[in-house]
């Protein structure tokens, strides 16, 4: 059994508050920093972070950003996916800092057919990712092509 849903399983407006949490950890976002060879001040220098304005380090955005949808594929895509189509209106207003517990939340914002694929359509993900004090930290939309049930 799959736990992603299938093209005809979904409706605009569906929400799911997924149920796993996380929280960051300074080896997460020096990993994720160093990996991606980010050599932003902000993310590894905790003398350059503390003099900036947050006064601390900031985690790495794109770390952000890769966990609010980690945290939402076990409910909308997984098994379920042929591809991710694109990343739409991607806004971090609010900061994440070492420590923060963040959730994640979806909702189908459209459904669209696929011309080219009749076995699959699209389906545009709404995610949102919120810290311990229900701030939204990060969200985007997700278009993702995804397959319908089998006959």
């Amino acid at each position: 059994m799959m736990a992603g849903r299938f093209y005809d399983d979904w409706a605009v407006g569906d929400t799911i508050v997924h149920e796993i949490r996380r929280t960051v950890t300074e080896t997460d976002n020096l990993l994720f920093t160093v990996m991606t060879h980010n050599p932003q001040p902000l993310h590894l220098d905790a003398e350059a972070a503390r003099a900036s304005e947050f006064g601390q380090i900031l985690v790495n955005g794109t770390f952000t950003f890769a966990l609010m949808v980690g945290l939402s594929v076990g409910d909308t895509t997984l098994g379920t996916l042929v591809a991710n189509l694109g990343y739409d209106k991607l806004v971090m207003p609010k900061p994440v800092f070492i420590g923060d517990t963040l959730r994640a939340e979806t909702e189908v914002h459209a459904l669209k057919e696929s011309r080219s694929r009749p076995d699959a359509g699209i389906v545009t993900f709404a995610h949102r990712l919120l810290n311990q004090r229900d701030e939204i930290v990060c969200q985007c939309l997700r278009s993702a092509l995804i397959k319908r049930s089998p006959a």
